[in-house]
């Protein structure tokens, strides 16, 4: 599951004041109302490969992705940034970790220490990850988003840019989470016009896509259901089952501070690999990096992570398999850092 880049991606959007395309005419159609989802023969054609493939009622999927609407607004929130804009980690940093939402995380840790302490014992994910993921994902449920999920993924599924530089694997991706997501409201008794998540489908506190619900969401309290709107001890079970799944290390910090030595140093065979953890300590320092202490004795693979600010020098640290699997659930090194500094923060406030 790609956690997408929901909510940074639209704050930059708004910053930059970026230029945005017109819809596709079939997309304005749909807007419209002058050719609604239930009338387009590539949804319709979609619904009944759904249904039989997953052994679905298929007036039901018929009925239920075709009472969808369009949203306009949504295709153009995925295309990328335009060429040439710089990215800023500070700037990125402080729309997350802020007074408000350390206030928040604090109360979050406080009324769930219990479940926090057992995903810990249980899954290896210390407890200050999982409330910086929670934090910068919904500020602990206070911003789950207000779209309904199917209009979201059949936007994205139906009507996806083709602008953007990957839209045949992008739209592939929206159309299999829309199927898991009908899959799994066809098993309840309840309205799959209901649920509320992003512009991309993600839902509940931990903005969990549809598939990564059916793989990785848990009970964890045992009350006979799983529910990542308003139960945090499922929140909390489910973000820690995730991470184990993609590979997370227990008792491995995420990422080690970094200097360089200048003499020898070879920042381009470092940054080759991106945040794919590929040197061991030995040979990240043989490229020139610095490290101290525990860093020093690290037995794992070693990434060299580049957070640029601007016009400003970049930020760098030394990231480990646990960073990396940070980045699993969104695909960024600046969203892996919110988390990352978020728990810190939020964990440094509870000290006193």
């Amino acid at each position: 599951m790609r956690r997408l880049l929901p909510t940074a991606f639209s704050l930059a959007l708004v910053l930059l004041g970026a230029a945005l395309p017109a819809l596709p005419a079939s997309a304005q159609k749909v807007a419209r109302g002058e050719t609604p989802y239930a009338t387009r023969e590539d949804a319709m054609q979609f619904a009944d490969d759904v249904a039989a493939r997953r052994n679905l009622d298929r007036a039901w999927v018929r009925a239920t992705i075709g009472g969808a609407r369009l949203l306009p607004n949504v295709p153009r929130l995925m295309l990328p940034a335009p060429r040439g804009t710089a990215k800023n980690w500070r700037v990125y940093r402080s729309r997350f970790i802020d007074p408000v939402r350390i206030a928040a995380g604090v109360r979050f840790w406080q009324a769930n220490a219990a479940a926090l302490a057992r995903a810990e014992a249980e899954y290896g994910v210390p407890a200050e990850i999982i409330v910086g993921i929670v934090g910068v994902e919904t500020i602990y449920g206070r911003n789950m988003g207000n779209f309904r999920v199917i209009d979201a993924l059949a936007t994205l599924s139906f009507d996806f840019p083709q602008g953007h530089p990957r839209a045949a694997e992008r739209q592939a991706f929206f159309r299999s989470e829309l199927e898991s997501f009908l899959s799994t409201e066809s098993r309840t008794a309840e309205n799959p016009m209901v649920p509320l998540g992003s512009y991309a489908g993600a839902m509940g506190m931990p903005q969990f896509m549809p598939s990564s619900i059916a793989k990785y969401a848990i009970d964890f309290d045992g009350d006979g259901r799983i529910d990542l709107v308003n139960n945090p001890s499922d929140v909390i079970g489910s973000v820690a089952s995730y991470f184990k799944a993609f590979g997370w290390q227990p008792g491995v910090p995420p990422i080690y501070p970094v200097a360089f030595d200048e003499a020898r140093l070879k920042k381009d065979v470092l940054l080759a690999p991106d945040i794919l953890p590929s040197f061991s300590a030995d040979s990240f320092v043989a490229g020139g990096a610095v490290l101290e202490g525990e860093a020093l004795r690290h037995a794992g693979l070693l990434a060299l992570v580049e957070l640029q600010n601007g016009a400003d020098a970049p930020s760098y640290v030394a990231g480990t398999q646990n960073f990396y699997v940070i980045t699993r659930y969104n695909w960024s090194s600046y969203y892996a850092m919110s988390v990352i500094e978020l728990g810190r923060e939020v964990r440094a406030a509870m000290e006193p």
